[in-house]
């Protein structure tokens, strides 16, 4: 294993969870803007149906997806700048 790789590991564990609460941040104003409703349901709350279940987890998983994926290019970006190696 690189050292490069063993230097980014704590700062993608870092990165990844931050990424997690900014995608949830991201989530709940687009849940309340769209659905006019504070949170998303969760899956187990029996008040609300299907669609709305469904449709906050799509939207859940489709933003976590996108915020994770730019935290890790960037952090990759930035450990090329850093070191002249792009991390493995």
């Amino acid at each position: 294993m690189s050292w490069q790789r063993l230097a980014y590991k704590p700062v993608g564990v870092l990165a990844g969870v931050g990424a997690g609460v900014v995608a949830g941040a991201i989530v709940k104003r687009i849940w309340q803007a769209v659905a006019g409703m504070p949170d998303p349901p969760d899956a187990r709350d029996e008040r609300y149906g299907w669609g709305p279940v469904l449709a906050a987890a799509a939207l859940q998983g489709a933003v976590f997806a996108v915020v994770k994926a730019a935290v890790d290019r960037g952090g990759a970006v930035s450990v090329r700048r850093l070191t002249g190696e792009w991390p493995d």
